[in-house]
């Protein structure tokens, strides 16, 4: 009997599900940890320490509706399909045919070639790759993300990249508050000075939130890397054969490929309209290339 692995790979979605129950628990214990049993009994003492406790509060709640809109938005945001009978188009038909492959849009090409997926049996647009978990094509694929239950690609990166950077910077704020209670954890239980259950929940919290803070860490660096050169995950090895990337930019146009041009929403989950119409590197059909390497 023959076994297709990759219909055994969606299974890993089941796992998905499972991922999110598990962000739900982190936030709850960690919500619990901080508001509750650090900041609460702060703020009713009175003092510079409810007015630093009042601070934490708020940004925590802000960086908590930041993190929430941000993860949501890759949940359910499609990273990008492939349309149905998409076909690959060459350099000189995009451009117009008899006309030299002359450089646009300051001194880059726009080329929209690109292969055809086996499993889908339809065009693969450049920089798609095929998912096995979700068994599909998926435009400028980065990974599949069990915690996100989704794939991470053209229209739902920059939303995953905020949801890193959101989360990495609640989970550092929440160390830092929780860390004197951990210092402590053993004179309290030592002193029966709180119950059990609130000094498991507050040692629980602590290495939650330190463990995710610095795998967190990692990932933001690796993936500024990324965003720097313009390169995905899956792209890594075709891009070390490559004197120079072609997808590559700069720095400034690689970022809003992925960012837009909009600076006011840059921190936030969002794309205006101008930049979904003027970046078509955001739809995750056509990507402009450097006009001094080839195709």
């Amino acid at each position: 009997m023959e076994i297709n692995l990759f219909k055994l790979c969606s299974g890993l979605r089941v796992l998905g599900y499972f991922m999110i129950l598990l962000v739900a628990g982190i936030i709850g214990i960690s919500y619990y940890a901080v508001v509750f049993l650090t900041c609460g009994p702060q703020l009713l003492r009175g003092g510079f320490h409810s007015f630093l406790s009042f601070a934490i509060v708020i940004i925590f709640h802000v960086l908590l509706i930041l993190l929430l809109w941000s993860y949501f938005r890759v949940v359910f945001k499609d990273p990008g399909s492939v349309p149905e009978n998409w076909r690959a188009v060459s350099a000189e038909e995009n451009l117009g045919v008899g006309s030299s492959l002359a450089a646009v849009d300051d001194g880059f090409e726009r080329r929209s070639r690109g292969g055809y997926c086996i499993h889908c049996q339809n065009g693969k647009p450049p920089r798609c790759h095929h998912c096995s978990v979700c068994q599909r094509c998926v435009l400028k694929m980065d990974h599949h993300c069990v915690w996100v239950v989704n794939c991470v690609g053209a229209r739902n990166y920059k939303f995953f990249l905020l949801f890193l950077l959101y989360t990495f910077l609640e989970t550092t704020m929440d160390t830092v508050v929780l860390l004197p209670s951990f210092i402590n954890f053993f004179a309290d239980a030592k002193n029966h000075s709180s119950t059990p259950s609130n000094l498991a929940l507050v040692f629980l919290a602590f290495v939650l939130n330190l463990a995710f803070a610095l795998s967190l860490l990692c990932f933001l660096v690796m993936h500024a890397s990324l965003l720097s050169s313009n390169t995905t995950s899956v792209e890594v090895h075709e891009k070390k054969g490559t004197v120079r990337w072609k997808y590559d930019l700069g720095r400034k146009m690689n970022f809003e490929q992925v960012f837009g041009t909009k600076k006011s929403l840059w921190f936030f989950p969002l794309f205006s309209q101008d930049d979904l119409h003027n970046i078509p590197a955001l739809g995750g059909l056509d990507f402009p290339t450097r006009s001094d390497v080839e195709a």
